[in-house]
């Protein structure tokens, strides 16, 4: 019979500002206000009739009417939120970008990186003098080669580059999240709103909107929004245990405690309490002024109270993360710090012990440099392990279905109940409501010894009965409950306020009669005493008075508990008969058991009289609600909503148990599960009511026994006649059980306030979000903003993609991880550098952590997620097919990487970059390696979107745009980033003056003479005899091609040398070189037979045997420092002298 207390409270909001000195125009001031709230009991009463006379006199002050409340002037309400402030608590700052980016750069790895970048920024400024580095043997050969170390500072730029975009990512996803949130926050505010009385009619508005005077009306289950003083009430009851600590319901009424505090909820009894409260807002409050009272300190003690809550467990997918991300960590770590052993070890025996060298001091920087760089390498190895976009993708995808969920219905509260949802196990439903449809009407009738089916004829029954019939029904229920005629022209009429009370105000405009001319023979404040309904009297009764001085009670309720305490009831002509339990028996056989059979819910309703003289003791209810007259049993019916059964279905198909625990019959609660599907016939099920499933779970002492509730629940469907605690100790049995391999995960579902303890019991909330109480929600993870239980389905089926498209993220991301480290580590290993550079590991890991966390979060779930069973607590993240996908792909991955390393250079016919000096640009054959590991990448992103071992991994691949978007995005990055630098003209020369000689040069470059890294390995002095030669020979040509000023002239040499011959040809002599130099690489002879319009090309032409790393000792004075060191060689150089000469 739900919420029947209806209540109106005026409001004053606390100012956000100083006291105003008048009043503006009303009768008492912001602090007179503050200061009266902060009072109690009878100080309370004694203030307001010392100051106000009574509570009315507080009205007028403040130009407000107790029955007709505020007029709705805007120009008035705004006034009154100038003087006495506005009600709501401002919210906190959102945190700045800048905080968040500084936050982002608190991560451990990154500050390790930056550190490592500085220091090898630094060291790559620092010059050691060129005469004494030959004593640094092969280690500083071409590390300080002719300005070749020049370029030693991209390395440690480009990681501070990819650190600065790590961090703007990570930052702008917060913020983005921390924007949402607020937008939930502000929505489900927003839909908090309160029924005031404005112009004499009720209105629902926002709590935000209230103001000081407006008389609200509160009902069972209401928060109240804002400070009070009772005007009217009946058994009004409030939870005040968040302000005072005490758990027992405090008593309120307009002539004891009329005090009534914001943010405390009404419950036990209440009855309609017509309250006006005055606000002072929380937080401000405590700015303004000293706090006098416990009571006073409201927010902080709300504050506390959320403390002191019981913190859920983790969520599944949480806790599982968590320990996988500590054990890739772990792993992480001891495969870096062993690479950074190595790498050190190997430099150490190579250079002191082989080599013999000693450690000078002049050589200190350049090994300085190489320990800085293998603790980059190693550092890189542990980024790359760790997979810190494992958080960025859960966030993504959270708060994608999060927004997702709202057009599905579902307003999330705690993110995390989204993906617990996907592993639900069991979900305990209410049934109004949430199965049915909650628009109910009285289809059957007992009455006057007869059993009609559909509604009687008002003429074939007595004036008397009929009569009491109206009363009773219009009397006894809330007044706000109403039936309106309907919005559009052949629609339903609307129903307000309390179903079950609309179903029998509908029953009497079907008898023909009007319920509003009884209301207002009977006004609402002529009532003498009223018990509201709620979950342990199961009924209502309302008490009025007779005109010849006696009273007369009315009461309804459930049939089987309002026909115990009947003795008497209306026979055919409105006589009355005795009743007695022998005839109730034959009436439950005959007349209830058949009603509830077909589903309906059967209402009894009574009366009973008493004598004017002696006032009975109206506390005493036992002894007032006894000795009843049964007028007539109604029995209502609340159709299932059509697409119930199918979602159930659903549910049952996806492996969750369904049970529905309701306060209903126990036939009618069987009636409506056989409609939904939730029992099934020839299943074996059990259907119990709350006394018979109390009686089962409990001992001899009363106390529950989890082994005895673990016999039950399994098989348990239906829980009829329940109370609150029978809600709660089945949901925290379920929980608690350990019987099965797994932990069952419970959903429930509720509305009222006595859900309250259920809901958060559980592993997820639901909350209705058009029947449902304040209590309710506030207690609630989810809400349903339909009320309907397909939603819920949605819910399932977001929660499992979620948990799908985290697995998917690891799969991808697993795969890369695992690959990465095996080539850095055993690269580093065996080459002394890893083949993928520190930059391009962390380009690897923008990709794969921050895109590929996008890509993969983002995919829409389909309903297929619903066809397996829940993966459970227990199972792990990465199931088998997972781990064979990542283990088989990394074989592969591995297998191509390691041919490429290795005999790549074979392949394709280039130089080696294998074991390259300190500082050497990207060779060539690194960058097929770098750009084949981030194409299988790439590709993997494709197989990562199916985990559950299906074949075609492209299915409905364009129903995600994002994905496609970033797949395509970063393959277009990928092409540009390798393009080599020397084809980009426009990077080229950007910031240099043009050279002396640039233009000779660069109509010379076509004889461009290579000399390959393996110089590195000869002796210095041969290499630079060699190169002047080399120069002079060249100069020559370039004064003779002036001459004939032809560019003609320009003959192409016979071919280009390469180191190779200098090493098979040690005793070779300079007209050899000149004239006759045997070929060793085919392409030298396919160069030279190119067509010749390719002479004239003003940039140097890539030479065949394009080693990025290898010197290129052409003699073009470009200012390319990066390819070309001859250009920038230190004047001190002889060489440069020379050439100048020449």
């Amino acid at each position: 019979m739900g919420d029947m207390a209806n209540s109106s409270v005026d409001f004053y909001p606390k100012s956000q500002r100083r006291e105003l000195n008048h009043a503006g125009g009303f009768g008492c001031t912001l602090s007179e206000l503050r200061s009266l709230m902060e009072l109690r009991g009878a100080e309370a009463i004694q203030k307001v009739q010392e100051t106000y006379t009574d509570v009315n006199g507080l009205c007028r002050r403040l130009k407000t009417s107790p029955t007709e409340g505020l007029s709705d002037n805007a120009t008035d309400l705004e006034k009154r939120r100038q003087i006495y402030g506005q009600n709501f608590i401002p919210p906190k700052k959102p945190k700045t970008f800048l905080q968040l980016v500084w936050e982002a750069l608190q991560d451990v790895t990154l500050i390790i990186l930056e550190i490592a970048a500085i220091i090898s920024l630094g060291l790559s400024f620092y010059a050691p003098p060129g005469e004494q580095s030959e004593a640094c043997g092969n280690v500083a050969a071409g590390a300080e080669d002719e300005g070749e170390s020049e370029a030693g500072w991209i390395e440690g730029a480009a990681i501070l580059l990819s650190v600065i975009c790590v961090v703007l990512v990570t930052a702008f996803n917060d913020w983005s999240k921390e924007k949402q949130f607020r937008g939930l926050q502000s929505r489900i505010e927003q839909e908090q709103k309160f029924t005031v009385i404005r112009n004499g009619q009720q209105a629902q508005i926002p709590v935000a909107e209230l103001v000081v005077g407006d008389i609200a009306q509160v009902k069972y289950g209401d928060l109240l929004p804002a400070d009070g003083v009772l005007i009217q009430g009946n058994d009004l009851k409030i939870d005040e245990s968040s302000l005072t600590g005490e758990s027992d319901h405090v008593r309120k009424s307009a002539d004891k405690d009329p005090m009534l505090l914001s943010g405390k909820q009404q419950d036990g009894a209440v009855e309609n309490n017509q309250n006006k409260a005055k606000k002072q807002d929380g937080a401000v409050a405590m700015e303004m002024q000293p706090l006098k009272s416990a009571e006073g300190g409201e927010m902080e003690e709300r504050e506390k109270k959320k403390a002191s809550v019981p913190k859920k467990e983790k969520s599944v997918l949480q806790g599982k993360l968590t320990k996988l991300a500590v054990q890739i960590g772990k792993a992480g770590l001891v495969m870096s710090a062993i690479t950074v052993i190595i790498l050190v070890l190997y430099f150490v025996i190579q250079t002191f012990v082989i080599d013999g060298k000693t450690w000078a001091a002049e050589c200190t920087p350049v090994y300085v440099q190489y320990f800085v760089k293998f603790f980059i390498i190693g550092v890189t190895v542990l980024v790359v392990a760790v997979p810190e976009g494992l958080p960025l993708a859960v966030t993504i995808s959270l708060a994608y279905s999060v927004k997702k969920m709202m057009k599905d219905n579902n307003l999330v509260r705690h993110l995390d109940a989204c993906e617990t949802m996907g592993n639900a196990t069991a979900i305990c439903s209410d049934k109004t409501g949430t199965l049915t449809t909650n628009r109910m009407t009285v289809v059957q009738t007992y009455m006057g010894d007869t059993h009609y089916k559909e509604t009687p004829d008002p003429s074939n029954l007595t004036p008397k009965t009929l009569d009491l019939l109206v009363h009773a029904i219009a009397i006894n229920s809330a007044y706000t409950t109403k039936i309106l005629p309907p919005e559009k022209e052949g629609g339903l009429p609307r129903q307000v306020g309390n179903k079950t009370e609309c179903a029998l105000l509908g029953f009497v405009v079907d008898l023909r009669r009007d319920y509003q001319l009884v209301r207002d023979q009977t006004p609402e404040e002529k009532l003498y005493k009223v018990y509201t309904f709620n979950s342990v009297r199961k009924s209502m009764s309302t008490v009025t008075c007779m005109p010849d001085g006696g009273y007369r009670l009315f009461s309804k309720g459930a049939s089987e508990i309002v026909l115990k305490k009947c003795t008497n009831i209306l026979n055919s002509n409105g006589e009355l008969r005795s009743f007695r339990p022998r005839d109730r028996d034959e009436m439950v056989k005959k007349v209830i058991e058949p009603m509830a059979c077909d589903g309906l819910r059967t209402i009894c309703i009574a009366y009973r009289d008493f004598p004017a003289g002696k006032e009975p003791e109206w506390d005493n209810e036992n002894e007032i609600v006894i000795d009843l007259t049964c007028i007539a049993v109604v029995g209502i019916e609340d159709p299932v909503r059509p697409e119930v059964p199918e979602a159930i279905n659903k549910c049952q198909r996806a492996g969750i148990t369904v049970r529905m625990v309701t306060g209903d019959n126990i036939n009618t609660a069987r009636a409506i599960a056989a409609k939904c599907g939730i029992i099934q016939p020839g299943e074996d099920f059990l259907c119990l009511e709350g006394k018979e499933f109390n009686r089962r779970i409990r001992n001899e002492k009363g106390e529950i026994e989890q082994e005895r509730l673990d016999k039950i629940w399994p098989k348990l469907r239906v829980l009829a006649r329940s109370s609150p605690t029978d809600k709660h100790t089945l949901v925290k049995g379920i929980i608690d059980s350990t019987i099965g391999d797994q932990r069952q995960v419970v959903a429930v579902t509720g509305d009222g306030t006595n859900d309250g303890p259920a809901l958060k019991k559980a592993d997820v909330g639901f909350a209705m979000g058009i029947a449902g109480t304040d209590v309710a929600k506030e207690a609630s993870d989810i809400i349903l903003t339909d009320d309907n239980f397909s939603s819920i389905v949605k819910a399932v089926m977001w929660g499992r993609n979620v948990y799908d498209s985290i697995s998917k993220f690891l799969q991808f991301q697993l795969t890369v991880n695992v690959v990465a480290v095996i080539v850095a580590f055993t690269g580093a290993c065996i080459t002394q550098d890893s083949p993928l550079k520190a930059v391009q590991m962390l380009w690897v890991n923008l990709i794969m952590d921050t895109f590929a966390s996008l890509a993969l979060a983002t995919e829409p779930p389909t309903e297929a997620l619903l066809l397996r069973k829940p993966y459970g607590r227990n199972k792990p993240l990465i199931s088998r097919t997972m781990m064979k996908n990542i283990l088989g792909h990394a074989v592969y991955q591995l297998t191509i990487i390691f041919t490429l390393l290795f005999v790549g250079e074979v392949f394709f016919d280039i130089d080696s970059g294998r074991n390259a000096p300190l500082h050497s640009p990207s060779s060539e054959h690194y960058t097929i390696i770098f750009n084949t590991f981030v194409m299988m990448q790439l590709f993997n992103e494709i197989n990562a979107r199916k985990i559950h071992g299906e074949r075609n991994v492209f299915d409905g691949i364009f129903g995600n745009p994002i994905f496609c978007t970033i797949v395509l995005g970063t393959f277009g990055i990928q092409v540009i980033a390798s393009i080599p630098t020397s084809q980009l003209k426009c990077l080229k020369e950007a910031g240099h003056g043009p050279g002396k000689d640039e233009i000779t040069d660069e109509e010379m470059a076509e004889d461009e003479e290579e000399i390959d890294h393996a110089e590195r390995e000869l002796r210095r002095g041969q290499i630079l005899w060699f190169r002047g030669l080399n120069r002079i020979q060249t100069q020559i040509r370039v004064v003779k091609a002036f001459r004939s000023s032809l560019y003609e002239g320009l003959e192409k040499p016979d071919t280009k040398t390469s180191i190779h011959n200098f090493m098979t040809t040690p005793e070779f002599l300079i007209n050899d070189y000149i004239h006759n130099i045997p070929l060793i690489d085919d392409t030298d002879v396919e160069e030279s037979e190119a067509p010749p319009r390719r002479r004239f090309r003003a940039s140097p032409p890539q030479s065949p045997n394009k080693n990025n790393n290898a010197i290129d000792s052409g003699i073009y004075l470009s200012t390319d420092v990066s390819k070309t060191p001859t250009s920038s060689s230190s004047p001190v150089s002889p060489l440069h002298s020379m050439e100048t000469s020449l």
